[in-house]
């Protein structure tokens, strides 16, 4: 397969995301040719307005499910990074043929544009709610796969897609399984967003904090810019047919996080179907990639605190809200009844 050179052309479907508008930038920073496929339902071009006019970027606003409109831009790409997917447990829970269609039926047909291209890496990046509630921590990938909800599910069948594709065809895939991730830029749309946009959108109001149960759950917070370089680095190793997890080395609690942030804080009540830790096993791509995450916790929430303005804009979530907001969520994965 040989080394990738920093010219080649690479496609990042979902490159105006979070995640995946880290990747564009860190790609063309190195010289890398970049055509970004993205629907814009939460992407956003102002996340890559810092790049507008660049001649290596092109931005095709696409559908991942909808071939036709994007297949010719896979044209001598050497590489695919499968970032686009839809997010969000309870939207999943109440739309589960939207989420199937991005995060199935989606992956297959990147999937088949590349092999139709001879794509030879592509990286799909896949999800550690594949693994439920882990009786583990840290949790390896041996663990089963047990998803509680369609996100989860279809995260982990298009895992299973990426991976078939490559080893009935011959391409070289890797499935970067991510934990916690967070950063400038982080995702704030969506029915009750991901934590650091919930506390800092909530800051900047002088609104309290609502911290879910009694805040001593702890998550696997991993810097974007970290993730980025396990992405990159699995894209230019020889490994494939392989899936590791992406996390930071540590468990931090909710609670600490919202310690960092500082101001009044307010509980609300712990959900079902959510772990009580996140934790990754990074055993597996230190010995396979050689990566290891080199932001600390207390240094990434200082340069999110640093972006606060990002989240002016922002929904302001209060405890009403959210209890609105989060009402399939108790519906739907409470304990049931045998």
């Amino acid at each position: 397969m040989g080394t990738h050179t920093a010219s080649d052309r690479a496609v990042v479907t979902g490159g105006l995301g979070f995640i995946g508008s880290h990747l564009v930038e860190r790609l063309l920073s190195e010289g890398g040719e970049v055509v970004v496929i993205d629907n814009e339902t939460t992407g956003r071009r102002s996340n890559l307005k810092h790049l507008e006019g660049n001649p290596k970027l092109t931005i095709v606003k696409a559908d991942v499910a909808e071939p036709e409109t994007y297949a010719k831009h896979f044209k001598d790409a050497k590489a695919l990074f499968h970032v686009a997917a839809l997010a969000d447990i309870v939207p999943s829970i109440q739309r589960p043929m939207d989420y199937y269609r991005a995060n199935v039926t989606g992956t297959a047909a990147v999937m088949e544009c590349a092999r139709h291209a001879g794509v030879k890496r592509v990286v799909y990046i896949a999800s550690s709610s594949c693994y439920g509630i882990p009786d583990v921590f840290p949790t390896p990938e041996t663990s089963a796969i047990r998803p509680e909800y369609p996100y989860a599910l279809t995260k982990n069948l298009g895992e299973q897609i990426a991976l078939h594709w490559g080893k009935l065809y011959g391409m070289g895939v890797v499935c970067p399984r991510l934990f916690n991730v967070y950063g400038p830029r982080a995702r704030t749309t969506g029915t009750y967003g991901a934590v650091f946009g919930v506390f800092l959108a909530q800051k900047l109001a002088g609104k309290p904090l609502t911290i879910v149960g009694d805040g001593k759950q702890t998550r696997d917070f991993t810097f974007v810019t970290d993730v980025v370089d396990a992405i990159v680095r699995a894209a230019r190793s020889e490994v494939s047919g392989e899936y590791f997890n992406v996390g930071s080395g540590g468990t931090y609690s909710v609670n600490r996080l919202a310690e960092l942030i500082g101001g009044p804080k307010t509980n609300i009540p712990k959900r079902p179907g959510e772990p009580d830790c996140t934790f990754a096993d990074i055993s597996k791509i230190k010995r396979l990639l050689g990566w290891t995450p080199s932001i600390s916790f207390e240094e990434g929430v200082k340069r999110v605190i640093a972006r606060i303005e990002d989240w002016r804009d922002a929904p302001v979530w209060t405890p009403e809200s959210i209890a609105n907001a989060t009402q399939d969520w108790f519906k739907y994965l409470s304990p049931k009844e045998r």
